[in-house]
């Protein structure tokens, strides 16, 4: 163990530094969340898949036994029902409690858990805008947003620097779930804590400080801002804030609201008793959480929209084909990929987009060939036309990627189990032609 890391943990714990210690021997905690855009906690917790008992962090969260393995691949998290998150990384968006309709920049996005999470209760009403700087990292964020049926949100890949001056005084809540020294981690990473420097906490510090003097543009007035991280350094938390609330007198620290967890150090300008401190001895492996309110007017950008423009016969033959209804729905055709979402389509520039809204298909040969997160969209789940009810062998041969031998209508389908998408074929009328993503399949 790295000496230097605890002996501070010693000092920031006082009496609790022996029930840390004690932590540190046991596995980490596991949950996962219920993804309410397509089921509500109470019916994924009684179809029985796995044992689970309610968090402390979140209504749509859970805590699960820590040997239980196989998740990943179980089909309910294929069709997006639910996402994989440990317990306490949570916290951030329930004190940030965005609401049905919000505008909601989650500044730092990466893999998803977060973005996930509050495209979830922000709804179709609702627009998330998700940033990412990291590329790789951004694709993540991209599969796990259509995984779970995301529509409303822009995915982009910039730097805040770059991203927030184009949203300024545009967003209801803004969060910054900022890359950290990731104490919070080290029961799962043993390296993490090896590698631990005083030196990589304050430069993490320096890195967090600048992404906030960024993000804050983006707020309106009375906009909130969440900050957090999974680290336990005060230099990359009540720090951080108090030198943010000292450059920033139009902002307000508000009260975090909550019971779990336990009070924060005071710091300068912060109270420690109104952010919160979750620790291992608290059922989650480790996360810090401000609350922030502007109290004074924000510029507001103008967001330029995207025009809307005549469809090709074969694009408006496809949705008339699949869809009850699209008439309500916007849909922007960019190099003859087709997307659609409720919100307009807006231009950012000189802004990476890996996409926006739901990615529907692409034209081919004067045809649309649709794509897979046309299929697990929860906003389109009822207005699909043709749909297919799988039973569990022909899911297995289904998800192996084989041709399914069942009459059905010609042409494009949704392949359903158990009352959900799991995604698309292409039917002669005799034989389903398998469409499952290769990537995803099982051997």
């Amino acid at each position: 163990m790295n000496e230097a890391f605890l002996q501070r943990m010693q000092i920031l714990l006082k009496d609790d530094y022996e029930a840390y210690l004690e932590t540190l021997k046991q596995p980490p905690f596991r949950g996962l969340r219920a993804n309410l855009l397509k089921i509500d906690p109470q019916t994924l917790q009684q179809r029985g898949f796995a044992r689970l008992w309610p968090s402390p962090f979140a209504p749509e969260g859970f805590l699960m036994d820590s040997a239980l393995t196989g998740l990943g691949s179980h089909i309910y998290h294929r069709q997006g029902l639910f996402y994989m998150q440990e317990p306490s990384a949570s916290s951030a968006v329930t004190i940030l409690d965005p609401q049905p309709g919000d505008w909601v920049l989650d500044c730092c996005a990466a893999p998803g858990g977060k973005s996930t999470q509050i495209a979830a209760r922000i709804g179709q009403e609702g627009f998330l805008i998700a940033n990412e700087i990291d590329g790789g990292r951004a694709r993540v964020l991209m599969s796990n947003l259509e995984r779970l049926g995301v529509s409303e949100a822009l995915i982009t890949h910039a730097s805040p620097e770059q991203l927030c001056p184009q949203l300024s005084g545009l967003m209801d809540k803004v969060l910054v779930d900022a890359p950290c020294s990731g104490e919070g981690m080290f029961k799962k990473e043993d390296q993490a804590m090896t590698d631990w420097s005083v030196e990589h906490v304050r430069a993490c510090s320096l890195r967090q400080q600048k992404i906030l003097e960024s993000a804050v543009v983006c707020l309106k007035e009375q906009g909130v801002l969440v900050y957090s991280t999974c680290t336990y350094a005060p230099e990359e938390n009540e720090q951080v804030i108090d030198q943010f609330l000292r450059r920033h007198p139009e902002m307000e620290l508000l009260d975090c609201g909550v019971e779990f967890g336990r009070p924060g150090l005071s710091v300068g300008r912060v109270d420690g008793a109104k952010v919160r401190r979750i620790f291992p001895m608290d059922q989650g492996e480790g996360h810090f959480i401000a609350k922030l309110r502007k109290i004074s007017p924000q510029p507001q950008a103008r967001l330029q929209t995207v025009k809307s423009v005549q469809l090709p016969p074969e694009v408006q033959a496809f949705l008339k084909d699949q869809l009850k209804t699209y008439k309500d729905l916007h849909v922007h055709l960019e190099q003859n990929r087709l997307s659609l979402m409720r919100h307009e389509f807006i231009q950012l520039k000189k802004i990476p987009v890996l996409r926006q809204g739901i990615m529907a298909g692409e034209i081919v040969k004067n045809r649309v060939e649709p794509h897979h997160h046309f299929y697990l969209s929860a906003l389109l789940q009822d207005r699909l036309t043709k749909t297919i009810s799988l039973n569990e062998q022909e899911l297995a041969c289904y998800l192996q990627g084989q041709p399914l031998p069942i009459p059905a209508p010609r042409g494009y389908l949704c392949l359903m189990y158990e009352g959900y998408p799991v995604g698309f074929g292409k039917s002669d009328g005799t034989v389903i032609k398998n469409k499952y993503p290769k990537g995803l399949r099982t051997r």
